[in-house]
């Protein structure tokens, strides 16, 4: 049961709120009240959870931030039918594993593997394998899925074997073998990639690569057949062919041992070398450093900033040093794997930064049940701070989206913005109108742009850069 938890600096909850992620499992559902993300247990899910937290593994992994912070609690506003509650740390941001880079994705299906491979040690197992069981601080993955967690069964199979082949597995070796990007196919199926399909896609050949033939073709064929088998016979089958927990525990070094060895070579990318190849002198640079920093200092501390159009992180970098939580969204996923990389190697206010790929014309929509059990990008965004720099003349003139609607979009992300307005003189601005019919962006102009930002925001800041075709701008909300 994967679960999310709530955005950054929530109202309290008056009353208990389910969250929509969490109701396929009637022994165990997260939900949110007064400010808390909490966890009904009952049943079977009571006795697991006691049993793990006296577990060494479970402390050690709890510590070192593996799995998310849980205690027990007292919780008066507990619906119903629960025997016990549970607390969880919140996460600062929920993301989901479409909008991952590769190496994200690679190091989300490590960390859960190795919290596996913990628990098969200590006698316990997960019942899920899902990639959403994960989320992340800044750039470090996290096992979020508590109630997943139960004492294992000698002679069964790992219950989530299925299920992290078709969120983390095939996804991965869809992008390493094939160089196709995983995310649209995670975004539009929220069960992942079944084995069907990704064996059109690594037939012939293509089957001898790392680890096709077994999790693919293997798997494929095994659950083929065991569509015609109840899952009460598989089981007893299993036992009867002597399947044992060591076997269980090769599969999962075996796992390991392949997700460490799936490499990605991005292709070349314009934005890639983006840093020499655009038209900033270093004065312009030097300055918006300096605005940015100084917006973000007047503002005081905050719980999230978001940054649009991160491209390598350097305004992230500066958002880092007065956020709790920076989220560092970037529509090319060669720039954000990048970013990624770097980002885990570092320590201090890097580790508050967590990169994501989006593209801003196409945002992540609502999806899963009802369209409620995965939120949309901008349900999720409740940012202090919007930084909003070099991107809107992309979405402007490069997407043909009306100034108005891009204005409104930076008032539904957060609260404060700091945005960057490119001037049709400029040297970018000449690049993206030469592919345009002439004439097709007439309220595209400085004057525009700031009685647009100024009819939501009350502009408390302005600067023009020493190129003369950027101006910068920090608006605040009108009331």
């Amino acid at each position: 049961m994967a679960v999310r938890s709530e955005p950054a600096s929530p109202a309290a909850e008056a009353v208990t709120r389910p969250e929509p992620a969490s109701f396929r499992d009637p022994a165990n559902q997260v939900y949110y009240a007064d400010g808390q993300v909490l966890r009904g247990l009952r049943g079977a899910a009571v006795d697991d959870w006691r049993a793990l937290s006296t577990s060494v593994f479970f402390a050690q992994l709890s510590s070192a931030g593996a799995v998310v912070g849980t205690e027990q609690v007292e919780a008066a506003a507990a619906p119903a039918g629960f025997d016990l509650t549970l607390r969880h740390e919140r996460i600062p941001f929920v993301s989901y594993p479409y909008e991952w880079t590769f190496s994200m994705l690679r190091d989300a299906a490590r960390c859960h593997l190795d919290v596996l491979a913990a628990a098969l040690a200590e006698g316990f197992t997960t019942k899920d394998g899902s990639a959403y069981n994960l989320q992340w601080r800044g750039p470090r993955p996290t096992f979020i899925d508590i109630g997943s967690f139960e004492r294992l069964r000698e002679g069964e199979p790992w219950a989530g074997y299925r299920q992290f082949c078709q969120t983390m597995l095939y996804p991965l070796l869809l992008t390493a073998h094939l160089g196709v990007e995983f995310q649209p196919w995670l975004r539009s199926q929220i069960d992942g990639i079944e084995p069907a399909q990704i064996r059109q896609l690594l037939g012939g050949g293509k089957r001898f690569k790392a680890g096709v033939f077994k999790h693919v073709h293997l798997h494929n064929a095994v659950q083929a057949r065991s569509a015609k088998t109840s899952a009460q016979d598989m089981r007893q089958e299993m036992r009867a062919a002597g399947f044992s927990t060591e076997l269980v525990k090769a599969t999962v070094r075996g796992l390991q041992k392949l997700v460490d060895k799936l490499a990605w070579e991005p292709p070349a990318s314009h934005w890639g070398d983006y840093r020499t190849t655009c038209t900033y002198s270093d004065a312009d640079r030097e300055a918006k450093l300096a605005f940015v920093d100084a917006a973000l200092a007047e503002a005081g501390e905050q719980e999230l900033v978001v940054d649009l159009g991160a491209n390598d992180g350097a305004y992230s970098r500066v958002a880092a040093k007065h956020a709790a939580q920076v989220v560092a969204v970037e529509s090319d996923h060669a720039v954000t794997d990048r970013l990624y990389e770097q980002l885990r190697g570092e320590t201090g206010p890097a580790e508050r930064i967590l990169p994501l790929v989006m593209d801003l014309a196409n945002p992540s929509p609502g999806g899963g049940w009802r369209n409620r059990e995965r939120a949309a990008f901008a349900d999720r965004s409740n940012a202090d701070t919007v930084l909003a720099l070099a991107v809107v003349h992309h979405l402007a003139i490069g997407r043909n989206v009306p100034l108005p609607e891009v204005r409104d979009l930076l008032a539904e992300l957060g609260k404060r913005v700091v945005v960057e307005f490119v001037d049709p003189a400029d040297p970018m601005a000449q690049q993206l109108l030469a592919n345009k019919p002439a004439g097709m962006f007439p309220d595209y102009h400085r004057e525009g742009f700031e009685r647009l930002l100024a009819e939501r925001f009350e502009i408390i800041r302005r600067e023009e850069l020493p190129s003369g075709t950027r101006v910068l701008y920090t608006g605040v909300p009108r009331d």
